[in-house]
């Protein structure tokens, strides 16, 4: 006889969601996601303050940028955890639309989960997403402007796209200055796109516009040596990572018996010598400048010194490989064969003042697109957003170089998908055009958004959208400066192409992924045996 009592075929921590259960646990995670940064987008998006646990303790910033917010937060649910993952390549491609890519996939999650109310089946609705992104970005390619080959108008359509990335961060008060900095950095790369190349270094003190773009070389924030040269023309760098502080006696895990004092005094004493040696190695490099990632202890500080060498120690790894990159150098461990280590050049090494600080200057490095950008802010939560507002810029700006066709922001290309979609689901029979509704209302809602961020009325303002897109009027945005709604031409509000694509390409297949979800199966942690073994 068969028992009709449920079987339990998984181990006993083993937990698992099925059908609606497991359905609603997604769609209530990526909802989730959605709603704790919807508050940070457009201009007048709110920030947040991310307060560290645990090893970050103590830590806190203040940001409104998506990924940084989604990447400080620990998310439990799968469906959450691909939006997080998405925001971080979103991230990582152009660098902007962080936000909206996460408020976009949630809000069609948010539009599917009314679709099932409605009977219609997830792969239907898969199945209408899917058409309506092909139509969404078909619009997209249309309304894009491409003004590369005119060279003032590209640079103003460069300026107005870093405009439009700063006016939701905290640099909005400065956006114009920072923006003509930004511009003026990525145009020195001359097309390369090697961020590598522009070096961003925080100050603390003075004001957010006392910020400024060194074009002239490389800023190095350390010092040189006692009693070593702190003016260097026609400097010969090698670039090296190797530990310089073996005269100390360093003898691990292990023990030296010796029968008197003057013992120990002469394993210093060879210790010394071996350091000696080393610096002679290093000293027969044609150059006249050593920069070492790792310390350099007195001893061989003095020796260079009395060799008239400037030795700079503890250069960060990241501060080195950017050296080495702008000075045409390599980094050595080894210095046995002189012939084949690449020595980096610079016209001049020399201290510089800035605020209370004293920074090295390389200046005419062989790289020409090689350049410093020096914040300036109150505190350390000020000049840590206003880096990765920067740095947003830089990597729209760099990504818009490589793929020059623009579009006008303000909710304006999204208006522009939403509409071709509406129409396309018109002529579309069937429950896939519920389906590519729901995609087109979603769009609107970024738009809504933006709007509501601002306090205005967001129903009146896209249903004012709505219809002037409906007439042919394509160029029409939100004014968030005046709460109505205004030409994006007239503006100046534009956004890169690359970034809009990206959005809607990452967020639609997002939230295909979490629709096809019937089932969450949750492992069984590993048991932790007890070990027997004698110490």
């Amino acid at each position: 006889m068969v028992s009709l009592n449920p079987v339990r075929i998984m181990k006993h921590e083993a937990d698992e969601e099925k059908a609606e259960v497991a359905r609603l646990s997604s769609f209530v995670g990526a909802m989730a996601i959605g709603d704790l940064v919807k508050s940070t987008l457009g201009p007048k998006g709110m920030d947040k303050i991310l307060w560290g646990a645990g090893r970050n303790a103590g830590i806190v910033e203040v940001t409104n940028d998506g990924a940084t917010i989604l990447r400080a937060v620990g998310v439990d649910n799968p469906a959450a955890k691909v939006l997080v993952e998405m925001s971080r390549v979103q991230d990582e491609e152009v660098g902007d639309g962080t936000t909206s890519v996460t408020v976009l996939a949630s809000e069609l999650i948010r539009e599917a989960e009314r679709l099932i109310d409605m009977r219609i089946h997830p792969q239907t609705i898969i199945a209408g997403y899917r058409k309506a992104t092909q139509i969404a970005r078909a619009a997209l390619e249309k309304a894009a402007v491409d003004h590369s080959k005119d060279e003032v108008r590209f640079r103003e359509d460069l300026l107005n796209i870093a405009r439009t990335t700063l006016s939701s961060k905290i640099l909005s008060q400065h956006k114009d200055f920072f923006s003509n900095l930004a511009v003026d950095a990525v145009l020195r790369l001359k097309g390369s796109g090697n961020l590598d190349a522009i070096q961003i270094i925080k100050i603390q003190g003075g004001r957010l516009d006392e910020s400024f773009l060194d074009s002239e070389g490389f800023l190095l924030n350390k010092k040189p040596g006692m009693h070593q040269p702190k003016r260097v023309e026609n400097a010969k760098i090698l670039i090296a990572n190797t530990p310089m502080d073996t005269d100390k006696i360093k003898v691990f895990g292990s023990r030296v018996k010796v029968d008197n004092v003057a013992k120990v005094a002469e394993i210093e004493l060879a210790e010394k010598e071996k350091m000696k040696d080393k610096v002679e190695m290093i000293c027969k490099h044609d150059m006249n400048v050593f920069i070492n990632r790792q310390l350099i202890y007195n001893y061989p500080e003095q020796l260079f010194a009395d060799k008239g060498v400037m030795a700079i120690e503890h250069a960060d790894f990241d501060g080195i490989e950017r050296l080495a990159l702008v000075t045409g150098g390599e980094i050595v461990s080894t210095f046995g064969n002189p012939d084949l280590v690449k020595i980096g050049k610079c016209d001049l090494i020399e201290q510089v003042q800035i605020g209370e600080e004293t920074l090295l200057k390389f200046s005419g490095v062989p790289l020409g697109e090689a350049c410093s950008i020096v914040l300036r802010g109150a505190t350390e939560q000020i000049i840590g957003e206003a880096d990765r507002s920067i740095h947003d810029a830089l990597c729209v700006l760099t990504s818009t170089i490589k793929e020059p066709r623009t579009l006008f922001g303000g909710g304006c290309s999204e208006m522009i998908m939403a509409q071709a979609i509406s129409e396309e689901a018109s002529k579309t029979p069937g429950k896939e055009s519920h389906a590519m509704e729901s995609f087109a209302n979603a769009l609107r809602q970024l738009p809504s958004t933006i709007a509501e961020n601002g306090g205005y009325d967001s129903a009146q303002l896209v249903s004012e959208l709505k219809a002037l897109h409906a007439t042919g009027n394509a160029t029409k945005g939100l004014d968030m400066y005046q709460g109505i709604v205004g030409d994006m031409k007239e503006l100046g509000i534009t956004e890169s192409y690359s970034v809009k694509r990206q959005v809607l390409n990452q967020a639609s297949e997002a939230a295909e992924m979490i629709l096809r979800v019937d089932d969450i199966l949750k492992a069984a942690p590993r048991k932790r045996e007890q070990d027997r073994s004698h110490c």
